[in-house]
């Protein structure tokens, strides 16, 4: 039962921080007993690393609906190009979709 700092997220997610402090288990120098405990938790004012995935994702998600919207006002010469960002379209929201379950389990978690 080591203690350790803990990083709290905006968005609710954490992780471990640096370790503080040997438990009375373990006697040897520079190890840990495997239990960790929290020595006190640190907000941390951004977002964590799979929050900034998804919103990323759906930042480029939304520039090809938007690159699909101008070519089907522009006319029928762009078909390839709708198909294929269409198709980037799919995979963004099955990677997103991914993504947020990724989240919700880690939360679920804890």
């Amino acid at each position: 039962m080591c203690f350790f700092d803990q990083h709290r997220f905006q968005c609710g997610d954490w992780k471990w921080g640096h370790f503080r402090q040997h438990c009375n288990r373990e006697y040897r120098t520079g190890e840990t007993c495997g239990m960790k405990l929290i020595m006190q938790t640190v907000p941390v004012n951004q977002k964590c690393k799979l929050c900034e995935k998804i919103d990323t994702k759906q930042r480029r998600r939304a520039a090809e609906v938007e690159r699909i919207l101008r070519w089907r006002r522009e006319g029928s010469k762009f078909t390839a190009s709708i198909d294929r960002s269409m198709s980037i379209v799919k995979t963004l929201e099955k990677e997103i979709n991914d993504l947020g379950y990724e989240k919700q389990r880690r939360l679920q978690a804890i």
